[in-house]
């Protein structure tokens, strides 16, 4: 299992808590620190079977915070902002095997446990 994690989030520090209460390993990705790469980013959107602007953050830092009219833009656009600035992207993430889910509310990892 993997986690992409942000620390200051509550909701992903609950996720990760749930993950480790249930005695469950898993890679913990500061994706602020170690951000995924395009490849890894395309990858996890297909695993997720969402669009670019579907895993965007819509509290705190957005598109619209960093002067960018979404509306405006393509998903290969907000794909180039979400690489540029991993703020962007909703989390926390969890994947195990072939599956993903941006779990928000937290409740959402359970299948994964």
């Amino acid at each position: 299992m993997r986690i992409y994690h942000n620390p200051a989030c509550g909701t992903s520090r609950t996720v990760l808590g749930m993950i480790q209460d249930a005695g469950v390993k898993a890679e913990v990705i500061e994706y602020l620190k170690t951000p995924p790469d395009r490849a890894q980013l395309t990858e996890l959107l297909a695993m997720l079977g969402l669009s670019p602007r579907q895993i965007l953050r819509k509290k705190g830092t957005t598109l619209e915070t960093l002067g960018l009219d979404e509306a405006k833009m393509t998903d290969k656009q907000i794909l180039d902002a979400i690489l540029e600035h991993p703020i962007l992207m909703e989390r926390p993430i969890v994947v195990k095997g072939k599956k993903a889910a941006v779990c928000r509310p937290a409740e959402k990892v359970e299948p994964f446990l």
